[in-house]
Formats: C-alpha cells, structure tokens, sequence
C-alpha cells in the first residue's frame, strides 16, 4: 500500500516520481547558494557547508512529508476507514512508509557527497538507522494525533503547515547551536527534532555515538513516548465517530 501511495501521488503529473526528487534538491540547492555563496559561511568544524546542510536539511524533509501527508491519511483514505473490517490504524504508517522511500534515496545521495569531498565511512555510521528508526518512532506518534483530530477539526491541516514552516528555523537546520546562548539553546533543544538533526550530524561529521548524550537520548525517547500514547489515546477515543463524520 505504501508503495501504491507512492506512485499514485505523482501518476498524474507529465515527470511522475521526479517531483518527489527535484523539489527537495532544488531546496538544498537554494539553502547552499544562499547561505555559502550569498552570506559566505565559512566550513564549520573544518566541515564543508553543503555537507553541513544536508545533514540537517534530509531527515527535515522526511519529517515535513511524512507528517504532512500522514496527517490526511485518514481522509485520503476515507473509503477504507469506512469499511468495519480493514485495519484503520496502519493508515498513518503507510503515510510514512511512503516518504520514507524518498528518504532512503536522498540518504544514498548524502553518501555519495560525502564520498566525493573525500570523507570514507567511519563506524559511526551504522546509527543513521538508530536515528531514523526514533525519527519513525516520533512520525506515528505524531501522525496518530494529527490524523485522528484533523477529521473534526479541518483547520489543523493548515496549523501543521506553519509548525512545519517555523520547525526548520527552531531546529539546528541552518544555523549552529553555538551561536545560541545558554539559556536560549536549552529551550531550542525541547523540539524533539533537535535531537534527530544532531544525531544525523554525530553519525557522519562529528563522529559522536548516541550514548554519549544520554540526557538528550532520555529526553527524546521520554517525549516520543508521551506523543505515542497521547496518539493512540486520541485514536482509541475518535475512532468509533471516524466513519460518521466522514
């Protein structure tokens, strides 16, 4: 089905799937163009810029699909929430299942940028799947509330629209978390995508394993949790008037 998904969102455009990737690298294009060569942002940490920025741009873009589409899977799929013996639950994963295949192209490409500055694969690496696997885990937490609420309250699609907007400027995307008072950073670091963007940069260019920052880690799993049960408490209670009110 998340294949299917997939597919059907781009079959009726001229260049098909290619939107699901020329929009995102446009994206980086323009962030790198702004930032490197506009305002000349010299390498962080010996680190180029682009490398940089799209460690923290990728997981920002699935998070922004992933959530934006999951949080109308329910509508979309209004014909099948309506039908007593399909599995309404699996909806809002395979929302995500979806975004996630453009995900693990732009993952590819990441690497393969990383190999053309000279950077080889170091050990840290294998936690790209840690962080991905609790990035999935905060997405369906998230997407069981948004879903589940948006069918009774259709204005929520465009509240998620500017959380998302604001989201990329509160999370480490496009500035260091150095330049940041103390104070100010402790706040900044409440946004659970904070740990999900450095956790992407730990695992590539800063060579930092997750167990390392333990007060982060508990932090983001203890939140994740919450957002899980709340999500499926949201869904448990709307479920039964799901079908009535569409």
């Amino acid at each position: 089905m998340a294949k299917n998904d997939f597919w059907v969102k781009y079959a009726n455009s001229q260049f098909g799937i290619l939107w699901a990737f020329v929009q995102p690298l446009m994206t980086i294009l323009v962030y790198w163009f702004i930032f490197e060569i506009g305002f000349r942002v010299v390498p962080l940490n010996n680190i180029p810029y682009i490398l940089w920025l799209m460690c923290g741009l990728i997981p920002w873009f699935f998070f922004s699909e992933a959530l934006g589409n999951s949080t109308n899977s329910l509508i979309e799929y209004s014909y099948l929430v309506k039908k007593v013996v399909f599995k309404v639950s699996i909806l809002p994963s395979i929302k995500i299942m979806s975004a996630l295949f453009v995900h693990v192209f732009f993952m590819a490409f990441l690497l393969y940028v990383y190999f053309l500055y000279g950077y080889e694969p170091t050990i840290y690496i294998v936690q790209l799947l840690y962080y991905l696997f609790a990035l999935c885990f905060l997405l369906l937490g998230l997407s069981y509330i948004t879903a589940s609420c948006v069918i009774f309250f259709r204005d929520l699609n465009q509240i998620v629209a500017i959380v998302l907007q604001f989201g990329i400027w509160l999370s480490p995307i496009l500035w260091q978390p150095s330049l940041f008072p103390a104070h100010y950073l402790t706040l900044l670091k409440l946004n659970p995508m904070y740990y999900i963007v450095e956790g992407y940069r730990d695992s590539l260019v800063s060579e930092v394993w997750f167990w390392q920052k333990p007060e982060m880690t508990l932090y983001f799993w203890c939140v994740s949790f919450i957002i899980f049960l709340v999500g499926v408490l949201f869904y448990k209670k709307l479920k039964p008037h799901f079908a009535d009110v569409l």
